[in-house]
């Protein structure tokens, strides 16, 4: 079984709410990343964060990402198919 990482946080205010930081040790060992979808279950003894899909990436996030060796180079390649001026 793999090392438990432990965080002994405060709960905090956070304008109408209340908030706990999520330090670079837990979300690295939760495998946590920004714009990562979560579900906040309140559990017996506690609240549980379950990730609930895939990361929303950020257009200049998306871009870095796009490599023209893999992608073809260009978004539409292909013929003319209607009046298009070149």
């Amino acid at each position: 079984m793999a090392a438990t990482v432990v965080a002994e946080q405060t709960i905090q205010e956070w304008g109408n709410g209340l908030a706990v930081r999520i330090t670079a040790p837990v979300a690295k060992a939760a495998h946590f990343a920004l714009g990562l979808p979560i579900r906040v279950e309140v559990v017996e003894g506690g609240v549980l964060l379950r990730v609930v899909g895939e990361p929303n990436l950020s257009l200049a996030q998306k871009l870095k990402l796009f490599d023209p060796a893999i992608h073809g180079g260009e978004a539409m390649p292909g013929r003319r198919v209607g009046a298009e001026v070149f």
